[in-house]
């Protein structure tokens, strides 16, 4: 796990796929926030936001309690620009049954504004689309083709809902390569690192709160064609 900063309020790492951010259930010390704390000998970081276990890319934590609100505030307030990428299917989109999908260059299908309302139930794996308030919404880009049948895409989350990215993407035809929840569970061993969700958290980019300072973060964490399940 990559250190992409450091200094004496918060510290930036590139998370891999498959390590979670926070210990849940089975995993303690394979988490970020774990092994950051053994590394600095400091039980006091805190992530200011998470990515989920199958996702990579940039995570920021905090090393002192007094900034801890400052920093998490700006991701539950929606100050954060985020930027993800993702490879998928170069397939014609499809119409997704919940909500919209409104292209901003039309006739072209990218690039699309996504918005539906998300609803993720406690204990059940997949999250869904159903009609109400749109409560997600997704600006998605397309980038260029990676491998036969197969593009990059660039997305700009407005919202956070779990598993927001993957589900939009899946709504439109177009799952990302690796997904073992969408559009169906696929039963994996804990420890088969095989084929790594093609979805990274390629910058973060906000106001830091402690010195009005413009800051930007970049992942270094390739993405790959070459994943299966496809």
């Amino acid at each position: 796990m990559d250190v992409l900063y450091e200094d004496e309020r918060i510290i930036v790492v590139d998370k891999p796929h498959f390590l979670a951010t926070t210990p849940r259930g089975m995993w303690y010390r394979q988490t970020a926030l774990i092994r950051l704390r053994e590394t600095y000998d400091d039980p006091l970081i805190t992530p200011a936001h998470r990515l989920d276990r199958a996702t990579a890319g940039v995570v920021v934590f905090v090393r002192v309690p007094f900034w801890r609100g400052a920093y998490q505030l700006l991701f539950q307030n929606r100050r954060v620009e985020k930027t993800y990428e993702c490879i998928g299917p170069e397939l014609p989109v499809a119409p997704p049954r919940h909500g919209e999908a409104t292209p901003l260059d039309p006739p072209h299908s990218f690039p699309m504004f996504r918005r539906s309302h998300i609803v993720k139930t406690r204990g059940v794996l997949q999250a869904y689309e159903t009609d109400g308030d749109m409560n997600a919404e997704t600006l998605i880009e397309a980038g260029e083709t990676v491998a036969a049948g197969l593009r990059r895409y660039v997305l700009h989350p407005r919202t956070g809902r779990t598993h927001q990215l993957r589900l939009h993407m899946c709504s439109l035809g177009l799952p990302i390569l690796g997904d073992d929840l969408y559009p169906r569970v696929l039963d994996r061993p804990y420890d088969d690192f095989a084929s790594p969700l093609q979805l990274v958290a390629r910058s973060l980019r906000f106001v830091d709160p402690a010195t009005g300072e413009t800051r930007e973060f970049v992942s270094r964490i390739p993405l790959t064609a070459a994943a299966s399940d496809r």
